[in-house]
């Protein structure tokens, strides 16, 4: 087995988006290359609700997945076709926005906020997909309990515990609990693209202490290490995938593969072509 290596540091920024909510923003634009197929990544953490109640109002997606997943927490979605519903604490929603939808995301008021959402490139062949919610309770994230950690299974599948099978790209995604002063080896697949995002706590990789809320991308191998502080804990998200390696062309909420196809979805916009299809519940 070959442990991966360090390859990129990027630790989150503070930023303001959607109708004023405070996150932090690690990746984006600058990112695409290194973290691919993963395109963004927003950490929401905050015992204030004034700083995220105003939400994320209808603002429309094409050609990518978004996936929310909360920690702490309760966040209502809904679409402009009246699908709509909410994730707590311990659940996540994978939307995928294929050929086009519009929907707003809300933060509810909560004791602590915390959570991420993560944006996965759709490829070039499935850009145009129907859109779907995919909304995963507690019971289908499976959770593997060990002597040093509790590894939530939200995709993929881990030790024998299996997590949900992703509609498109198909995606490993854990959440990690790694208890104090312990040490956690996760094999990888050889072919997967694989990075770590800190929610709470500084990690320890290759002997180095890592700040929380950075996204550790890790070079080739079939597995990664990650150790705790002395005396701390740690929670870590895992994410894997195999890279694209396609264009990308971005514009805001909408990702295509070339500028055409981009100024083509936002001229659909304006023209109120956008939505091709209703959001189906997967």
């Amino acid at each position: 087995m070959a442990t991966r290596k360090v390859k990129r540091l990027v630790t989150g920024q503070r930023a303001i988006d959607g109708a004023g909510v405070h996150l932090m923003r690690v990746l984006g634009p600058d990112t695409i290359t290194d973290y691919d197929p993963f395109l963004m990544l927003d950490s929401f953490d905050s015992h204030n609700p004034a700083d995220y109640i105003k939400g994320f109002p209808f603002h429309p997606h094409r050609g990518i997945e978004t996936i929310s997943y909360l920690v702490q927490g309760e966040m209502s979605h809904q679409d402009s076709l009246g699908n709509k519903g909410t994730i707590h604490g311990g659940e996540s929603q994978w939307m995928t926005a294929g050929s086009g939808i519009m929907h707003q995301e809300m933060p509810q008021a909560s004791k602590h906020m915390l959570g991420v959402q993560l944006w996965l490139n759709l490829p070039q062949s499935e850009k145009m997909t129907d859109p779907t919610y995919f909304d995963i309770t507690g019971e289908m994230i499976g959770v593997k309990e060990t002597a040093d950690a509790t590894v939530h299974v939200l995709a993929g599948e881990y030790d024998g515990t299996k997590g949900v099978e992703p509609p498109h790209i198909k995606a490993t995604i854990y959440d990690v609990e790694l208890k104090e002063g312990k040490t956690i080896t996760l094999p990888t697949k050889v072919e997967d693209n694989v990075f770590v995002f800190l929610i709470e706590g500084n990690a320890v990789i290759e002997g180095q202490t890592v700040a929380e809320k950075t996204a550790v991308l890790f070079g080739e191998g079939s597995e990664i290490t990650v150790s705790t502080e002395t005396g701390k804990v740690l929670r870590f998200m895992m994410c894997a995938a195999k890279p694209l390696g396609e264009p990308v062309a971005w514009g805001g909420p909408i990702v295509m593969n070339t500028r055409e196809e981009l100024d083509h979805a936002f001229k659909e916009l304006d023209k109120g072509t956008f939505i091709k299809h209703n959001a189906a519940h997967i």
